[in-house]
């Protein structure tokens, strides 16, 4: 029979078991730190002794376990054991173990400074002894007296493994932190997970609860890829991030950082790492999903930041345009090793969403306050200024239709960069925001005007009009929207600003309009334009004014003054003579001529205007009271809507009786019956007439 190992006599089992105690008490966290080396240092010595003892004796093992079952292996350099490289990458051969050489086995201690060396390898192969050699004795029912001992034993192994496996990590987690990589340390681990993998072969049978490890697969492969997964975790962290206080664009620079930083780090593992290990390990999809995990989860924590809103775009934008872009993952340096298809959501749907709806919130205050900065500087340096508006292609314009449409289009732009979703969320935030802002520009804009008499109020009125239509034409063509419901908030600040208009043009009017028949009946003919200069000092800025809307106000312009003029008319006066009924005649032709040609010529299609003066006018200067019939009855055919009050009070300016007035409008009003008069246009019903007639 052959003796024991020197190392396994009874003195040196003892000693072993010293060994092994004080390593089951140290922490998990320092079985690999100088810690270690120090808690073993002293038992260094009992070992020595007691294996001095069996020198003396002469007793040397003869490398045999006396049932034959194991090989010793010994401390012996890696590269003696070394076989065939190809690719950078030892090859592993279907016997992996390094041949047996004759020696004494290692101490813990001893194999432990190897781990510290980075001597791995050898530091497993020792390792496997100490198991190989520990199962065999449980197996031989060595410590069914004392079951302590293998206890301590197993934990010796145990901690050992769990040392080198610390080891590896480190190693791992080291690589991208130098400038280059130790390409022999990165090929050694891959022989080192190799070797363990096939002395621990994965039967499907794992260590139960409270149960010892020997044996059993340390699964050091998932280590690897988890030490990945930190390696990448902790380059992202690393990289700088300054406050807001310190710098306004952090964001930008960081998302920059850590696009340079990550960038340099995928070109190494392509250029330097990957070719460390075997194909089957898929380094570089490895590390692109570890990256990816990291970074997903960085970006997770920044978006719960409070961030404004150009902070909420830039992120948008980092994930939706530049992640995956030329700019990082899909750089062509990095091809084809970096793969970015198979990559899941950079962020969940929740937290994408969330930014989503955070933009669109910051982004409605950020719109709501330009366009209040475009009407305050429609105040401050327009209308304060009296700056009259910019004329092109002959018409009044405004900046305001095209600020408005530059900020819904750069606002849907810059969103639509991101998703269609947001885009369409923008567009409407936009739409809603001018539903606000049109009827209190309105308001501002009457305010004002109302507040004072300036002379580019007209000006503007016609500007403003202008430009809506414009931009409710952009809408419709270039943005696709139905503006229906802007139609009509322009529809009722066009009418609005319009009452404001021909009220001016009353205050302008009215004092001319009153001098048409004066008692000083030459002086009021001495100025048959002062009336026609008047109304065209308005009317002609609507020339300025895109249609319909200038023909449209140009009509009411064209009513508004014929029928002031003949309220003015027949008003009670003093009665004329002959000749002076003819002279008056004459003044109301030539102004009515004078007023009529000037709004024809400007626009007003409302030429059925044309002869309510010249038909008072007529009666006015008509002696034969058959005549004077024949012009009511043309009075009444052309304007359906006239009164009787409105007849009488006309041939009472004549200087007609009571008597023949009644007989003259008997005759002659009953022609004003039509089918047609209800849809003929109104002139006369708008005019009051005054009550010159109690009764007939």
């Amino acid at each position: 029979m052959t003796s024991e190992p020197a190392s396994l006599t009874n003195s040196e089992g003892e000693g072993k078991l010293e060994v092994a105690s004080e390593l089951s008490s140290l922490p998990l966290h320092s079985r690999d730190s100088g810690f270690f080396e120090r808690s073993v240092k002293t038992m260094l010595s009992i070992r020595k002794s007691k294996q001095s003892l069996n020198k003396e004796k002469g007793k040397e093992s003869t490398g045999t376990w006396k049932g034959g079952r194991f090989s010793l292996r010994f401390s012996k350099s890696y590269e003696e054991n070394k076989t065939t490289v190809s690719n950078g990458v030892e090859e592993i051969g279907e016997k992996i173990e390094a041949e047996p050489i004759q020696g004494k086995p290692l101490s813990v201690m001893e194999i432990n400074e190897l781990i510290q060396k980075r001597q791995l390898l050898e530091a497993f192969e020792s390792i496997r002894y100490l198991e190989d050699e520990t199962i065999a004795e449980r197996d031989a029912e060595k410590y069914k007296d004392n079951p302590q001992e293998f206890v301590r034993k197993s934990k010796d192994v145990d901690l050992l493994y769990n040392s080198i496996m610390n080891a590896i990590q480190s190693i791992v987690v080291g690589t991208l932190e130098h400038p280059t990589v130790e390409d022999t340390i990165l090929t050694s681990l891959v022989t080192l997970i190799a070797r363990e993998e096939a002395a621990h072969p994965n039967t499907g049978n794992a260590a139960g609860p409270g149960s010892d490890l020997l044996g059993t697969p340390r699964k050091w492969r998932e280590k690897w890829r988890e030490a990945i997964n930190e390696s990448a975790r902790k380059r992202v962290l690393r990289v700088p991030i300054a406050s807001k206080e310190e710098e306004s664009s952090w964001l930008d620079l960081h998302l920059a950082l850590l696009q340079k930083h990550l960038s340099e780090d995928l070109l190494k593992i392509k250029l330097s790492v990957k070719k460390c290990y075997p194909e089957e390990y898929q380094v570089c999809d490895m590390y692109v999903e570890a990256f990816h995990k990291a970074i997903a989860s960085h970006l997770q924590d920044l978006s719960q930041r409070p961030l404004e809103i150009n902070e909420l775009y830039t992120l948008l934008d980092w994930v939706a345009n530049i992640y995956r872009s030329e700019l990082f993952l899909g750089h062509p340096d990095l091809k084809p090793e970096v793969k970015t298809e198979n990559l899941s959501l950079l962020l969940m749907p929740a937290d994408w969403d969330k930014l989503k709806n955070d933009y669109i919130t910051s982004a409605k205050g950020k719109i709501k306050s330009y366009f209040g900065n475009i009407l305050k500087l429609e105040v401050t340096e327009k209308w304060e200024k009296e700056v009259h508006p910019e004329v092109k292609e002959n018409l009044y314009l405004s900046s305001v239709s095209f600020d408005i449409q530059t900020i819904i289009g750069e606002h849907m732009k810059i969103s639509g960069a991101i998703s269609r979703s947001l885009e369409m969320k923008t567009l409407e935030l936009c739409l809603a925001e001018l539903h606000e802002f049109m009827p209190r520009f309105g308001e501002k804009f009457m305010a004002w005007s109302t507040a004072q008499d300036s002379p580019v109020f007209v000006p503007y009125f016609a500007a403003y009009i202008n430009s809506f239509h414009d931009l409710l034409s952009a809408l419709e063509t270039v943005f696709k929207v139905n503006t229906e419901e802007l139609q009509k908030i322009l529809a009722a600040l066009t009418r609005n600003l319009a009452n404001i208009f021909l009220s001016k043009l009353r205050t302008k009017a009215q004092p001319l309009l009153k001098k048409i028949l004066t008692k000083n009946w030459i002086l009021a003919m001495e100025r048959p334009d002062s009336l026609a200069s008047a109304v065209s000092q308005f009317s002609e800025h609507l020339q300025h004014m895109r249609e319909p809307m200038r023909q449209e106000l140009l009509s009411d312009v064209h009513k508004y003054v014929v029928r002031e003029y003949i309220t003015q008319v027949i008003k009670t006066r003093r009665k004329m003579n002959g000749e002076t009924r003819q002279q008056v005649s004459e003044k109301m032709n030539r102004e009515a001529r004078i007023l009529n040609n000037m709004l024809i010529d400007q626009g007003s299609n409302s030429d059925w205007l044309l002869p309510a003066i010249h038909h008072i006018a007529n009666i006015i200067r008509e002696n034969k009271k058959d005549k004077i019939k024949d012009h009511v009855k043309e009075l009444c055919q052309d304007y359906p809507d006239i009164r009787k009050e409105h007849i009488l009070a006309v041939l009472a300016l004549r200087g007609l009786g009571r008597t023949r007035r009644a007989a003259i409008f008997q005759q002659g009003y009953h022609a004003q019956e039509s089918p047609d008069s209800v849809e003929s246009p109104m002139l006369f019903a708008e005019i009051d007439a005054p009550m010159i007639i109690s009764c007939f």
